[in-house]
């Protein structure tokens, strides 16, 4: 029993592309589920997916010019993912739209975009590269790039935290009490593309998202508590990165798939089984009994 305990779960990591896989992904456990928790909050979930295309085009052009280099691609992710962010953001205030919306139309043009420009300077391979990322491949540079995005990350988070949980339970009191209130939703939205970013070198432009949005909506299913939320989206997140890529290994299956395929059915699960608005709570609602009247 201890030998097949030892196969499956401590022998993998004899392998260094197992070691720095796993240490990035539970780098990114530790940031992107917090972010996704927050999202959940302010009825963005959909945002993360947007902005996660919206890096493409300056991963794109980062790979055209210095190829497979991750501090390149990440500061042209970065840089297009603020500007789109700020263009939406433009575009709402001028023009009466729902941020949303203008967010939508500039992911779909971000996305586009980047796939073009990799089609151009690259092949097919490196359009996969881009899109789905490798976690098993990532070296020690992108490593230490990954674990110093979300070390920032986490600590930028735990100095606006106050001001983030108000402005995501009630805006308008925040921007009564100051008139710098816009500062919150702008930096939260700097942190989600400093995420995705640090997440396309791992699970790709496509999917990195998966780790930020489905241990956070699974954790609604759990708690009803913030920090609660926070918690259990993190560990969800950690189980999901580590366990896919046990999978991958065991299986010889794409490992990215495989972390967003387990966090997938850890949300189905707690969509079954969770304590709250999980289909085992409305049956346990309906089957309690009810309480006895009071004898006159």
């Amino acid at each position: 029993m201890l030998a097949l305990l030892d196969a499956w779960f401590i022998a993998p990591f004899d392998y260094g592309f197992m070691r720095r896989a796993v240490v990035g992904g539970l780098a990114l456990s530790l940031a992107a589920p917090t972010l996704g928790v927050f999202l959940v909050l302010r009825g963005m979930s959909l945002i993360g997916d947007a902005m996660a295309h919206a890096i493409l085009p300056g991963v794109a052009l980062g790979f055209l010019l210095a190829g497979f280099s991750l501090p390149v691609m990440s500061i042209g992710g970065v840089m297009f993912g603020v500007m789109v962010a700020l263009l939406a953001g433009a575009v709402s205030k001028m023009g009466g739209q729902r941020e949303d919306a203008a967010m939508a139309s500039f992911f779909i043009i971000s996305l586009a975009a980047g796939v073009m420009l990799i089609s151009i300077g690259g092949s097919s391979v490196d359009l996969t590269h881009v899109l789905f990322g490798s976690i098993l491949a990532i070296n020690s540079t992108a490593l230490l790039l990954i674990a110093g995005m979300s070390t920032l990350i986490v600590l930028t988070l735990a100095v606006i935290f106050r001001a983030l949980v108000v402005e995501c339970l009630d805006p308008l009191f925040l921007r009564g009490q100051s008139r710098r209130s816009g500062w919150v939703h702008s930096v939260f939205l700097g942190l989600l593309v400093l995420n995705l970013t640090a997440g396309f070198q791992t699970l790709g432009t496509l999917m990195a998202v998966g780790l930020m949005m489905l241990p956070a909506t699974s954790a609604r299913f759990w708690s009803k508590r913030l920090e609660g939320l926070i918690g259990i989206a993190v560990a969800l997140a950690m189980i999901a990165s580590t366990g896919g890529l046990l999978l991958s290994f065991h299986l010889d299956i794409p490992s990215g798939p495989s972390i967003i395929l387990l966090a997938g059915s850890g949300y189905l699960l707690s969509a079954l089984f969770g304590r709250y608005h999980s289909l085992a709570a409305r049956w346990r609602r309906r089957t309690a009994p009810l309480p006895a009247e009071p004898s006159t």
